[in-house]
């Protein structure tokens, strides 16, 4: 997916009018690189303890409280539990200017790690469902709170450096995509200060440590998570004739969803319609009364959204009227709203500026412009209210730079998000991320 997929998405945007960046001088670029050196071995030792240890989405005990000791000791006002749950909100004034906010993921995923790291997680645990499981960091969240806490303990040592307001948000259920949602829900522009700005980091997967990736307009995807249960008339498989299938009509509806992307929606437009499991039936001989389907919604627009989900209605109720079933047992479409996300899109003029940032402070062949993904992300939301906060979401490159060569070289593909041998390089990842955090908000809060 190119960038050619850009303008009609950024249709309608409203672009904010912000001052270039400042070149750093060399004082204020030696001041953060000492900090950060002198800070890195505990956020190695950091970081690897939150890859040991990680939690599932909304059980963050552990994760939230040690990013709450860590936000404390830099100096920062903390709030924990904040919106019910494991939330956490820390906030640093530092005279008159603008607020920034900046957020970090806690939790991890439900993966059995098999990276061969001295530090790989061996955890399993419960999840809320009460399934044991394995769990990982294999999203990256660890890299990030790492970055995040290096950051807040860089800035709160260079206050002289900026003026205005720190929001550092420590958010749970990035996963699941209920914990920006539950977080601005709770009130999060009206008990903190309201930011001027909302930034954020995430790892790739395809870009090599020590560079930094942006994009503006749509970065990430609208998400939604849908469950079908079609209905038959259940009976002997020796006597079909008897019977309505099920499954083949669950045989049907699939082959007929793949048309929404094909035949009905704008090849300019990106969408993505996956069905990601099909259960049914109990044994070789019995035709099922009920087959069960569980879909994946992707799309930037909402049009696009709106369009996909209605299709995936009528398509469900006209294969089983074609199929003979009867009005009461038609398909059940349950769009599982707990469970979207919005599209994550980065405020062109916010994403100029801190390119810029980034540029002067790591050199322009560590900055890359990267193509928009159809994964999803509740940063989203936090642009997405009344306010319409300006947002970005930076990605931070996490491979190893001679295997992403190799890579590159010999074309063989590398460990994704969520893989279970995803494994960053630590140092590199970091100490690129916490720079850019910190030369991101000394350029917003410059006095």
């Amino acid at each position: 997916m190119k960038s050619t997929l850009l303008p009609r998405a950024l249709a309608g945007l409203a672009l904010v009018t912000l001052p270039l960046a400042a070149a750093p001088d060399a004082a204020v670029r030696t001041a953060v690189a000492e900090k950060l050196a002198a800070d890195y071995p505990s956020l190695d030792a950091l970081y690897k303890d939150l890859h040991t240890h990680p939690e599932l989405s909304l059980m963050e005990e552990r994760t939230a409280g040690i990013v709450a000791k860590e936000l404390r000791a830099a100096g920062f006002e903390v709030t924990e539990r904040f919106g019910g749950g494991t939330g956490v909100v820390g906030l640093l004034r530092n005279g008159p200017g603008p607020t920034l906010l900046v957020r970090t993921d806690l939790d991890g995923l439900p993966v059995a790690e098999e990276t061969g790291l001295p530090y790989a997680s061996k955890v399993r645990t419960k999840n809320l469902a009460g399934q044991e499981v394995a769990t990982m960091h294999a999203c990256g969240h660890d890299i990030h709170m790492t970055c995040f806490v290096g950051a807040a303990r860089g800035l709160a040592a260079l206050r002289a450096r900026w003026s205005g307001t720190l929001v550092f948000v420590g958010q749970p259920a990035e996963e699941t995509g209920v914990g920006a949602r539950t977080l601005l829900a709770a009130g999060l522009y009206r008990q903190f200060p309201r930011p001027d700005f909302a930034v954020a980091l995430h790892t790739i997967a395809t870009l090599p440590a020590g560079t930094v990736g942006t994009i503006e307009g749509p970065a990430m995807a609208n998400v939604d998570s849908v469950d079908i249960t079609v209905r038959g008339v259940g009976g002997h498989g020796a006597y079909p004739h008897t019977t309505k299938d099920p499954i083949v009509l669950a045989a049907r509806i699939v082959v007929a969803l793949q048309t929404i992307v094909s035949r009905e929606t704008r090849p300019l437009d990106p969408a993505v319609v996956t069905v990601g499991s099909i259960h049914a039936g109990t044994k070789h001989n019995i035709i099922p009364d009920e087959a069960k389907l569980q879909l994946t919604l992707r799309s930037y627009s909402d049009a696009v959204r709106k369009n996909t989900i209605e299709a995936v209605r009528r398509i469900c109720r006209g294969e089983a009227i074609a199929a003979g079933i009867p009005e009461d047992r038609m398909p059940v479409v349950s769009v599982l709203e707990g469970e979207g996300t919005p599209a994550t899109i980065n405020d062109p003029a916010l994403v100029r500026r801190l390119r810029g940032v980034a540029v002067e402070w790591l050199g322009g062949d560590n900055v890359r412009t990267i193509d928009p993904e159809m994964a999803g992300e509740d940063f989203g939301r936090y642009s997405r209210t009344v306010e319409k906060i300006p947002a970005c979401l930076i990605r931070v490159g996490i491979v190893a730079p001679d295997v992403f060569a190799a890579s590159e070289r010999n074309g063989t593909g590398l460990p994704s998000l969520h893989s279970n041998k995803f494994a960053p390089l630590p140092e590199p990842s970091i100490k690129t991320g916490v720079t850019t955090l910190v030369a991101t908000a000394l350029d917003l809060l410059k006095k």
